[in-house]
């Protein structure tokens, strides 16, 4: 995420993307004795077991004994040490979709047809091949184990082809089978060659002889991914789809072993096993990176490790607890996540919400029809997690709110919605606005009808409501508890902000605001309430004296979050229009705006202080500053 402008925040770093529909590449390593996975994060190459960022998103990956290639637009780059880009080429016209390392070169196809074989080290050209599009489009390449200096290409058209690159010279065609070639892959046998086609076949075929070895196929659209088993004498071959699916085949009885099913919830964009162990390595653009073992009955695998992000933009993100450790994300997939900013290893996902669970798990995510729309806006809180539920949450156009369960990670035991809704679902009314008292024991639900309602958390008994029918004449925009469960301040779309006593539901103050408030946020230690308007600019409330203190405007969109440091010193807002900004309170100031590509959706300031934390729209990333 480029920035522009602003003193205050630097870019950190990224959490929660792992993976994107650019396939990993596998290395050995051979001093460290280690394989390291490398894959495609936007601009960046992750690898596993650092990288700098490159100036526009990867289109392609491949990798050799020393250096990782990665290709952005049409500049190919090489990293060394996982870090530094340490040779750049240059001189192609159209986007690269092909890399293959090829000892002391490296070949890239652009989608112009354009073929470039160049050198590693001097970083010039070393030979350039252009196909005519209408009768040999590249659309696979692969070097045959032990053939020198020869590279086999597949084409659209469906003929291969065998050239020396050293002589340039077409050694040999093949005829193909009329498909278009979307995989290559070298087989453990010499000569052997597997052929994915755009039909969903795989020809296992000797380039030697030209013959066909044997034939199968897969009823789920064009193969996307190959790769052989070459661990313990079991000669399996995998093939992924654009389902998300992965056929197993057994290659000494040619018949299918198994298959695994939704694997990943996109298409299977690279597929490796592991040279001598039973692992397979599965990466999609579902944001998802899974090793697989084979270990049990049937030949099938189970997920042994694996690394995932929200497949959908997450909508909004908070910190749990006061060690700034935790970062709750809900996304547009439906699924609550925690990402942990000390180690991707103590990231833990809480599942996804469901209308019923036992139905949901029967049907398999696919066609779950019990799935619960996206969560729109959660409070957390720590004081007592390890007792009952933890975290509230309400979705999208929904009227039940759901408690979630931070270390069970997993969904809750309670649906909160009015009584009076339990027998029939009203079509439009909904959840708006949700908080949790400091203690834990109370969840305040507002609804786009205006009536605030108190459940508690243990038991899921509803504990009353404010005013007699409703709490406002207009939808709820924002509920807000403070830190000594004395108050309770509702705001409405009518334009007006009322305090009212928490236990007793008393009205105690009624304050009219210039415009509708969009938003409020109650930062409890300090007791001021930030309100955000329609009219994109942002009131301070003092609750004590229940007077406006500060109005500061500025943005030229919706206001789409805000956070309070943890001294309550500054506030910081995101908008529509890409800003983010904040806000000096004693002085008030605007001390720091900066731009970013795309607008932020969520914030929020880590409470020891040291973070902003934010979400960005069509963004799988959640982004440290």
């Amino acid at each position: 995420m480029a920035r522009e402008g602003g003193g205050l925040f630097a870019g950190f770093r990224v959490l929660g993307r792992f993976s994107s529909h650019v396939p990993h590449v596998l290395r050995y390593h051979g001093r460290h004795r280690e394989f390291y996975l490398a894959t495609a994060v936007g601009r960046s190459v992750h690898t596993y077991n650092v990288s700098n960022a490159l100036p526009q998103d990867i289109t392609c990956l491949a990798a050799d004994r020393m250096l990782v290639f990665a290709s952005c637009d049409n500049i190919l780059h090489a990293f060394a040490r996982n870090k530094e880009v340490v040779h750049t080429y240059e001189g192609h016209k159209a986007r690269i979709h092909i890399l293959q390392p090829f000892g002391d070169h490296v070949i890239s196809v652009d989608v112009d047809n354009v073929l470039i074989v160049w050198s590693i080290q001097s970083e010039e050209e070393y030979l350039q091949v252009d196909f005519d599009k209408a009768t040999f489009a590249v659309s696979a390449i692969l070097h045959p184990s032990t053939y020198l200096n020869k590279i086999l290409l597949g084409s659209e058209q469906g003929s291969l082809q065998l050239w020396n690159i050293r002589s340039n010279k077409l050694l040999y065609s093949f005829p193909g089978w009329d498909l278009a070639v979307t995989v290559l892959e070298q087989a453990p046998a010499l000569d052997v060659v597997a052929v994915g086609l755009v039909s969903g076949h795989i020809i296992v075929h000797n380039i030697k002889f030209d013959e066909t070895l044997m034939k199968f196929q897969q009823d789920w659209g064009p193969i996307t991914a190959i790769s052989f088993r070459t661990a313990d004498g079991h000669p399996v071959m995998a093939a992924g789809s654009p389902l998300g699916h992965i056929a197993l085949w057994d290659l000494e009885e040619k018949k299918l072993m198994c298959q695994m099913q939704d694997a990943h919830s996109t298409a299977i964009a690279g597929m490796s096993f592991v040279p001598g162990e039973p692992l397979l390595i599965t990466n999609g653009a579902d944001n998802a990176i899974r090793v697989w073992i084979f270990d049990g009955p049937g030949g099938t695998g189970r997920v042994l490790r694996s690394r995932m992000g929200h497949s959908a933009p997450p909508t909004k993100i908070r910190y749990h607890g006061q060690n700034g450790e935790q970062i709750l994300s809900a996304g547009q997939d439906g699924t609550l996540q925690s990402f942990s900013t000390v180690h991707e290893k103590f990231n833990k996902s809480l599942g996804r919400g469901s209308i019923n669970k036992k139905k949901s798990k029967k049907k398999g995510l696919k066609l779950d029809t019990m799935a619960l729309p996206p969560i729109t806006a959660f409070a957390s809180e720590v004081a007592h997690q390890s007792d009952w539920d933890s975290i509230v949450a309400c979705h999208q156009g929904y009227i039940t709110c759901t408690t979630w369960n931070y270390q069970k990670t997993c969904m809750g035991a309670h649906k909160l919605k009015p009584e009076e809704f339990s027998k029939h679902k009203p079509i439009d009314i909904y959840a708006t606005a949700v908080d949790i008292t400091s203690c834990g024991n109370f969840a305040v639900i507002g609804l786009s009808t205006g009536r605030v309602d108190v459940y508690n958390m243990q038991s899921g008994i509803h504990r009353g409501c404010y005013g007699k029918e409703r709490a406002h004449e207009g939808a709820i925009r924002g509920v807000a508890v403070d830190g000594l469960n004395q108050l309770t301040i509702t705001a409405g779309s009518e334009g007006l902000i009322k305090f009212w006593k928490f236990k007793t539901k008393d009205l105690v103050y009624s304050t009219e605001l210039s415009s509708p408030p969009s938003g409020i946020l109650l930062h409890r230690d300090s007791g001021i309430l930030g309100v955000a308007f329609d009219d994109f600019s942002i009131s301070i409330l003092d609750i004590e004296t229940r007077k406006i203190v500060r109005t500061f405007s500025g943005h030229q969109g919706r206001i789409n979050d805000m956070t309070f440091s943890p001294d309550g010193r500054w506030l910081i807002t995101s908008s529509m229009d890409c800003t983010i900004k904040t806000w000096d309170l004693p002085s008030g100031c605007l001390i720091d705006c900066f731009l970013v590509d795309s607008s932020a959706v969520s914030l929020a300031m880590s409470p020891t202080g040291d973070f902003l934390a934010s979400t960005h729209v069509d963004d799988l990333g959640i982004y440290l500053w």
